[in-house]
């Protein structure tokens, strides 16, 4: 079973995701440009049963956040943990976006994903 690991920038958060993800993507909505202050967001799904974190967290509109450093690290629900990709330990990650969000928004200089699907906004 693959395991990926990593944690935030001061090292207090560290999380772990069992198995292959779900999907893998890239927004460049309004939301993901601010919330992550660049062009765009690199992200995994994985079944929230699959998806470990240590300590606690602080919380901003179901996304959660290092409360030392301020990183950016997921999201989740009863269903699926969204995972900030940059965190992981390992880098380049082996992981491909399949699909990108919000096209309308890339920028103009960013090329879209060879093979990966595209969507002016969210995914139908």
């Amino acid at each position: 079973m693959t395991v990926l690991s990593g944690k935030c920038l001061c090292g207090q958060v560290h999380i772990s995701v069992r198995s292959e993800p779900l999907r893998v993507g890239i927004c460049h909505c309004t939301d993901c440009r601010q919330e992550s202050g660049s062009a765009f967001t690199f992200y995994g799904i994985w079944p929230a049963g699959q998806f470990e974190h240590s300590v606690q967290t602080g919380e901003f509109q179901g996304r959660y956040f290092c409360t030392g450093c301020g990183s950016r690290l997921f999201s989740v629900d009863d269903e699926e943990a969204e995972i900030k990709l940059g965190i992981l330990s390992e880098a380049p990650t082996p992981l491909v976006p399949r699909y990108e969000l919000w096209i309308k928004r890339r920028e103009p200089w960013l090329r879209p994903v060879e093979g990966a699907e595209q969507h002016e906004e969210d995914r139908k």
